[in-house]
């Protein structure tokens, strides 16, 4: 074994030498003090970290891409540094190899191998790729010159960057462990329903959030020019929009076939239970920030959602209801949540714009988890001690993870998940849990379907959230999911 590993190793030798010096013989170019500053450039991970921050000011997969890199950019450097090139001490190319013009001034001493710039170029490169195919077609090139640069610049052998890129492309792979990937299809529904044709939006009742948003999608022009002929409640900070809409539905009578919603999820959320209360198909605008039932039910292109709008193209999916103690019932389209989740929802909305929303979410809920006290309930009469408890809409994906987005929005069904504090360190359990992609193999962490769910609340109330939304204290919550109870236009390609 001995002798073929060092047989292998000489043939390895021999394939280096020849390459680093056909690279060698290469003409001088004007390609030459480019490479030179594009390795330069890439120290640190300088050039990396610059491009992240310009693709951390776009919502959605760029900013997703962007984080990932980031962190997989930090896996690799730590590999490489930490464990490569001190378990496998190589030298690297000698200088007279190269012509003067092409070496730098102050080489790098450290061990060869594996190439520390071609591993982070190749662990971005993959992640921004794995959020989005088109930005990853316009990191590759850029990455693959890093590497190649560090041959060209004579301080490192062929294989140092063939080795360190598959590590840094396998490291970003590696994410999916814990930062699972969000599929790039749209919710399933069983089948159509029938919903009225509306051309211009005439006999659509829209409720508009001017507010909403992060700037980038102008919910009033939008409707301006897309809806011509329909007719807009804006949201006031002094009244209830909601309230509103119900007097003009009141007022109009027949006329209005159809409601509309541009805001957030919880905006949506109440005028999503106006809608199911009146029995009036809904039209969804993704003009908010986060748009959790927008993304899963492919309504992320408000002008598609207009065309459905035209052709009357609408699925019917489920709705969530919750009621506390003797309060009215509460909707939710995408979750809701006792104990410490409220504040875990407030924490990450604060810091989602600042970090993202997954290391957003991790950083509230280490906070939450450190702050809150447990919570002692009787779930369905099962009596259980907690520090989180979370009901979702439909069951999430994925399995044994944070809830991220949902295969099916109907099927009538609620995902049911607890943090457990009757076991020894149990949220240090759960964090590690959690890091290292074992949650489904951990006691700490509860996970079930129910149709229904009845929670009592032994001790003080306590607050109910739904989609994001504070909602009022009560001791005991009734939850249940009420099948294919709205009707939500939808593009038939969704």
């Amino acid at each position: 074994m001995h002798r073929r590993r060092v047989e292998i190793t000489r043939k390895a030798d021999v394939v280096d030498r020849e390459l680093a010096r056909r690279s060698a013989d290469l003409p001088r170019s004007l390609a030459d003090p480019g490479l030179k500053a594009l390795s330069t450039a890439a120290n640190h991970s300088a050039l990396w970290l610059a491009l992240a921050a310009a693709l951390s000011t776009r919502k959605g997969a760029p900013r997703r891409a962007a984080l990932r890199g980031l962190a997989a950019i930090g896996a690799a450097s730590a590999t490489t540094n930490l464990l490569g090139k001190p378990l496998f001490p190589r030298r690297r190319p000698a200088a007279h190899l190269l012509p003067r013009h092409r070496r730098f001034s102050d080489p790098p001493r450290s061990s060869s191998f594996p190439s520390g710039h071609a591993a982070s170029a190749a662990a971005f490169a993959t992640a921004v790729a794995m959020e989005s195919p088109a930005l990853g077609l316009a990191v590759a090139p850029i990455a693959a010159a890093v590497g190649y640069s560090r041959v060209h610049t004579g301080v490192h052998w062929p294989t140092d960057v063939l080795c360190g890129g598959a590590l840094g492309a396998g490291l970003a792979w590696a994410t999916r462990r814990w930062w699972p990937l969000r599929p790039y299809q749209p919710a399933s529904v069983r089948s159509p329903t029938a919903a009225p044709a509306l051309s211009e939006g005439d006999g659509v009742l829209v409720l508009v959030n001017p507010k909403s948003g992060d700037g980038t999608f102008d919910p009033e022009h939008w409707v301006s020019t897309r809806w011509p002929a329909a007719k807009v409640v804006r949201t006031r900070p002094d009244g209830d929009a909601v309230d509103e809409l119900e007097e003009v539905l009141d007022g109009e009578g027949d006329a209005v076939r159809a409601l509309g919603v541009a805001g957030g999820d919880g905006t949506v959320a109440s005028v999503a239970a106006l809608a199911t209360r009146r029995g009036l198909p809904l039209a969804v605008l993704s003009a908010g920030t986060l748009n959790h039932f927008a993304r899963d039910a492919g309504l992320d292109d408000s002008d598609a959602v207009a065309e459905a709008v035209d052709r009357g193209s609408a699925v019917r999916v489920d709705l969530g209801g919750v009621n506390a103690d003797d309060h009215p019932p509460r909707w939710f389209l995408n979750t809701a949540s006792i104990g410490g989740y409220p504040d875990m929802v407030r924490f990450r909305e604060e810091w989602t714009g600042r970090w993202g929303k997954w290391p957003a979410g991790a950083a509230a809920l280490v906070r939450v988890l450190h702050e809150s006290r447990p919570l002692e309930v009787d779930l369905n009469g099962v009596r259980r001690q907690v520090w989180v408890l979370f009901v979702g809409n439909g069951s999430y994906a994925p399995r044994g993870f944070a809830p991220s987005w949902r295969p099916r929005l109907d099927g009538g069904l609620l995902d049911v998940r607890y943090v457990r504090a009757d076991l020894p360190w149990s949220r240090l359990r759960f964090v590690v849990a959690a890091l290292s992609g074992t949650l489904h193999r951990s006691r700490t962490y509860v996970q079930r379907d129910h149709r229904f769910l009845d929670v009592v609340v032994r001790g003080p109330a306590v607050a109910v959230a739904t989609d994001g939304e504070i909602g009022p204290l009560g001791h005991r919550f009734r939850f249940a999911a009420h099948e294919d109870a709205l009707s939500v236009y939808r593009p038939e390609r969704a």
